[in-house]
């Protein structure tokens, strides 16, 4: 679209651009379609735009992918926008604030891709609704204020480094495409933007670490900083000890640590006795015939390499709101890594009952104490796709706090669980096999929430 068709938009629906709202409307073609091209769509993804205005970006990015859906804070842009693509099925138009939009359904549209032209005023609360922890987007452009982009790309030792920079790094990287001067826009800005392409950082390129201590450890310390930082940290271990192990001086701040000094600090400060520890291969099981009866024992490497029948719980844990909390598992797992799963689960020990084996499983994977009711809601015969388990599984209702291992859990999620049933049906493989087999069979026996 070009100046004039995007001015004849706004008068038709009665857009005056409002600066409270960073209303900048890009009109500059040429500059539309490479931020578009710059996505790379392919014909299976579904892309979600943040503030598509008059169109600018969605009538280059429309006819390109499976779905695109549109999230627009303007309630007389966002009518414009469901009366442009009317015709068009695979185009969703929601008037809502994106600072507050609920993202979680994307998880089951992946491949996604997030595009956006985003208000000055509101572009770090959106980014940190859309793309702070787990996120289903693969590839994301974005067009902000420049110095915000700068804010995001800086390293320590810049000016511009610090919370929002670390933050963003954690899960992305990120790099500087263009420079976009205010005659692009209308009404022009008084400053420059720039566009970013962002791509997820590679998980296995870094340690494992606790994402939530990480970002608290963060906050306590950019609060204070002009303040040396060991003045906000736990006092064990000592940070005499701590520095010496980070090669850095024992004055520093926490503008001068980059990313990697940052999670071998939360690695230090993880208290967590199972942080470090995905799994143990000399882990002694019962191994069971198919009615339930212990035959013998062995350790956890010889039941999986061999296939032998074995014990295990699943723990499906619901909220107030009725969510099912799903653990995405880690990538260091030999089963099954990098997948979702059930909120917790595990294997029985050999001359562990079930019972006693799922209380140990909520208190190890997700910090919930044993004073949490339990309820038994069915048993599964071994078979392929539980692994060859005989599994118990359970429901639980928690509403409190969730700590987890990072060895053993990147991710804690809620998720209505209708979304989840429909989310398991178009991709399976994003979950292990036998979580889908509990939910199927918690579904049969009336054991879900009411939807």
């Amino acid at each position: 679209m070009n100046a004039s068709q995007i001015r004849s938009v706004l008068e038709q629906y009665g857009v005056c651009p409002s600066k409270a709202l960073g209303q900048n409307f890009l009109v500059d073609e040429n500059i539309a379609k490479r931020i578009v091209e710059l996505l790379e769509v392919e014909p299976n993804d579904c892309v979600v735009e943040v503030g598509p205005g008059a169109g600018a970006l969605t009538e280059h990015v429309a006819p390109l992918c499976r779905k695109l859906i549109l999230v627009e804070f303007d309630a007389r842009l966002a009518e414009y926008q469901k009366t442009r693509w009317a015709n068009a099925p695979h185009v969703e138009v929601h008037h809502a604030d994106a600072v507050k939009w609920d993202p979680r359904c994307l998880f089951a549209e992946q491949p996604v891709k997030f595009l956006g032209n985003l208000p000055y005023s509101a572009g770090g609360a959106i980014l940190a609704n859309f793309l702070h922890g787990e996120s289903p987007f693969s590839r994301a452009v974005i067009m902000l204020q420049k110095e915000l982009v700068e804010r995001i790309l800086a390293q320590p030792g810049d000016e511009a480094y610090g919370l929002l920079s670390l933050r963003m790094q954690m899960n992305w990287e990120g790099r500087l495409m263009r420079i976009v001067p205010p005659s692009a826009f209308r009404p022009q800005p008084k400053v420059d933007s720039a566009v970013m392409l962002l791509t997820p950082r590679d998980a296995r390129s870094l340690p494992v670490y606790d994402h939530r201590l990480m970002d608290e450890l963060m906050r306590r310390c950019f609060a204070c900083r002009r303040k040396q930082m060991h003045k906000q940290l736990p006092t064990e271990p000592p940070w005499s000890v701590v520095s010496a192990q980070l090669g850095i001086s024992p004055t520093a701040r926490a503008e001068e640590l980059d990313l990697l000094q940052w999670i071998h600090l939360t690695r230090t400060y993880d208290t967590n006795p199972l942080a470090m520890l995905p799994q143990k291969g000399s882990e002694l099981f019962d191994v069971a015939d198919e009615e339930d009866h212990t035959l013998r024992q062995a350790t956890r490497s010889e039941v999986h390499e061999q296939g032998l029948i074995h014990r295990a719980v699943h723990i499906l844990v619901f909220n107030k709101r009725g969510d099912l909390l799903l653990q995405k598992r880690s990538l260091l797992k030999d089963r099954h890594p990098g997948v979702w799963d059930s909120s917790a689960a595990g294997h029985l020990d050999a001359g562990e009952d079930y019972e006693h084996a799922a209380r140990r499983e909520l208190a190890e994977e997700l910090g919930i104490s044993d004073t949490v009711p339990l309820h038994p809601v069915a048993k599964l015969t071994p078979s392929p796709a539980t692994g060859m388990e005989h599994v118990m599984l359970y429901i639980a209702r928690y509403d409190g706090k969730i700590r987890f291992p990072a060895a053993e859990i990147s991710a804690v999620i809620p998720f209505p669980t209708i979304l989840v049933e429909a989310w398991l049906a178009r991709r399976p493989q994003d979950f292990a096999d036998s979580f889908a087999v509990c939910l199927t069979r918690a579904a049969e026996v009336g054991a879900l929430p009411s939807r």
